[in-house]
């Protein structure tokens, strides 16, 4: 591929590393495609925000088809990961340590397979408030970190599939599959009181994304080789 390429639009598939923002990403292989042609300027953006502790797909768009990332945002994702029973975090992951302790000694694998059919369908989330969701051009995890509480309001979003892969106390395995601006965090906290107990996100991976998948996505420093 040469610099018109890049300019004309790629789409490039990468699975994000554990503890990279999706911004490192982003400037990873726009520095690598300015370095290697020799450019001052190429538009790069990302189709869709992944948490720093999430792994998975990411879909990297260059040039002309960066015009294309609001279509691809909007297609459905599917999601595995570890929810952890029995304790509750203010993000709902392991960004912030346990704040609240709970019994998990009544909850059987029947109760967890009957709650997972409660998300299924269109339902109200409430976001997280460790989120990149905007108040007064502030984002939502800068207050929190402050310890400043607000109020947000809960948005519509459809959970498609919800299968418990593996149960194991205190984790659950799963999958989500579920349309765009759905927090799986949240998922985990509302999953937790579902269940008269409390859950948080463990951990968590992007499989697809509308018809990519996470099996044909490079390691950012893979395609940075192969780019040089």
């Amino acid at each position: 591929m040469n610099e018109e390429d890049f300019k004309n639009g790629q789409i490039i598939l990468v699975d994000k590393p554990l503890n990279w923002t999706s911004f490192q990403v982003v400037n990873k292989i726009r520095w690598a495609i300015r370095k290697k042609f020799n450019v001052k300027k190429i538009k790069v953006g990302h189709a869709g925000t992944l948490d720093p502790l999430a792994t998975g797909l990411l879909i990297i768009c260059t040039g002309k088809l960066t015009k294309t990332i609001d279509g691809l945002q909007a297609q459905t994702k599917e999601y595995t990961g570890t929810f952890t029973l029995g304790a509750t975090t203010p993000s709902y992951d392991l960004e912030t340590e346990i704040n609240e302790s709970y019994k998990i000694d009544h909850i059987t694998d029947k109760q967890i397979i009957e709650s997972s059919k409660l998300f299924l369908g269109e339902i109200d989330q409430i976001p997280p408030l460790y989120s990149a969701i905007k108040k007064d051009g502030i984002r939502m995890y800068e207050l929190a970190r402050k310890g400043e509480t607000t109020q947000i309001k809960s948005r519509k979003i459809t959970i498609l599939e919800f299968e418990i892969t593996k149960i194991d106390l205190p984790n659950i395995g799963f999958k989500i599959v579920c349309s765009k601006g759905t927090y799986i965090r949240s998922i985990a906290n509302d999953f937790g009181k579902s269940l008269n107990s409390g859950a948080y996100l463990s951990s968590l991976r992007r499989t697809k994304s509308g018809d990519f998948e996470v099996k044909n996505a490079f390691n950012p420093s893979e395609y940075i080789k192969l780019l040089n």
